[in-house]
């Protein structure tokens, strides 16, 4: 798999496929997430993606079962210093309240290494947008984890465009560490205006656009929609419910059957051949060789042309 230089002064090198392993060590047993992640890594794969509060919404879970597992995995395998090891903060979780407060910030990255078994994070996300702490305070914070080597790269999720640019000059004007990349929800189809998401932020023009001019990477989650492009079982979500969907289905479902690949396979090849990072998840041996082919899936430019270009 294509491996890419990442971070504000290309510290990292990544592959070009991110593998989220929020149910992993949680709804996916041990031997499955090791399983999956010793077939992604077999496949070219080394960016791993979790949070701390992975996965405490599933029955039995209280939040930090995906880092604990990550970290029995890498120390059974030896491999820590081959993998891109991500986490974040700031969602709730046991008695942890939703908060990017320095306070926060300090206590759990130190809960994460524990549970992760490493030195070092390579990238650690704020998970939300924290409007009631100040941007001074949740950089100021991350930039002292910086400096005493305990994360490499910061980043941003769930956010809008106009508070990564109020980020982006809190950092200049106070000489902390800058974002490094913002990981959002993004895939093939649009969302209808205005739909809600909750907690969650859906990539837009606007922060596509910033991106671009800024040579910020953007991170893809729930590029797949919990399998609503392939399994008749998973309707679209409500939010993408609209005209624009149909036409898009059509064109990517062209596209799929042109080149002999999957939909999943065609939206992974169409967000990498403009620089969006995907973050795949699989549970299943199809699943993550279905998602590994994408990375090898090549698009001519008018099939570019006809997938960004369908819809209204």
């Amino acid at each position: 798999m294509k491996k890419n230089r990442f971070g504000n002064d290309g510290e990292l090198e990544i592959s070009a496929l991110c593998l989220g392993t929020m149910n992993y060590g949680s709804r996916d047993d041990d031997a499955t997430s090791y399983d999956m992640l010793d077939r992604y890594v077999a496949g070219g794969g080394n960016f791993l993606d979790t949070a701390n509060m992975y996965a405490s919404w599933v029955e039995g879970g209280q939040g930090g079962e995906s880092e604990t597992l990550l970290g029995k995995w890498m120390k059974d395998r030896g491999n820590r210093d081959q993998l891109v090891i991500a986490t974040k903060v700031g969602f709730a979780y046991q008695d942890v309240p939703t908060s990017s407060s320095a306070k926060i910030i300090e206590q759990e990255v130190e809960k994460s290494l524990k549970r992760l078994g490493i030195d070092t994070l390579d990238l650690y996300y704020t998970h939300s947008d924290d409007r009631d702490t100040p941007l001074e305070e949740q950089l100021g914070a991350l930039d002292r984890l910086v400096k005493a080597g305990k994360v490499r790269c910061i980043g941003a999720s769930n956010i809008k465009a106009w508070r990564i640019e109020e980020a982006r000059w809190t950092s200049l004007n106070n000489d902390y560490a800058r974002y490094a990349c913002v990981q959002q929800r993004f895939t093939y189809l649009r969302p209808k205006v205005n739909a809600d998401f909750a907690h969650q932020r859906s990539v837009n023009d606007d922060l596509l656009e910033y991106c671009g001019h800024h040579k910020l990477p953007l991170l893809a989650y729930s590029p797949f929609l919990r399998g609503a492009y392939t399994r008749d079982d998973r309707p679209l979500p409500e939010q993408y419910q609209h005209a624009d969907s149909d036409a898009r289905m059509k064109a990517l479902k062209s596209v799929a059957k042109d080149v002999d690949a999957t939909p999943n396979q065609i939206i992974l090849a169409w967000m990498l051949r403009q620089g969006i990072i995907p973050i795949i998840g699989a549970s299943r041996p199809e699943q993550m060789d279905e998602n590994l082919g994408g990375a090898a899936v090549e698009l001519s430019d008018e099939q570019m042309e006809l997938l960004t270009g369908a819809g209204a």
